[in-house]
């Protein structure tokens, strides 16, 4: 998969609901860099602002994108933690 088909993706979760995309180009580069970086180290495509702990189960709950809307940071700030989606 290639870095246009993992930001479409992003763009269609992001379709309907009551957050997008940062609009802010570096920040959606710099994250997709760390995505695409675990997907060859370790075969998901995994949030690159969470620590994985190697179990399979709980790697599985980074994969990108998270379930972002239970971090302080979107309650506080309306973005999730690493800053690709932000409230609308």
């Amino acid at each position: 998969m290639n870095r246009e088909d993992i930001i479409r993706i992003w763009e269609r979760f992001s379709e309907k609901n009551d957050f997008k995309i940062n609009p802010d180009k570096k920040i959606v580069e710099s994250v997709l860099d760390g995505v695409i970086d675990n997907e060859k180290n370790f075969g998901l495509r995994l949030c690159p602002c969470r620590l994985r702990d190697g179990t399979k189960e709980r790697d599985l709950e980074l994969i990108c994108p998270c379930n972002f809307k239970l971090h302080d940071t979107w309650q506080k700030e309306g973005r999730c933690w690493c800053g690709l989606f932000v409230k609308r």
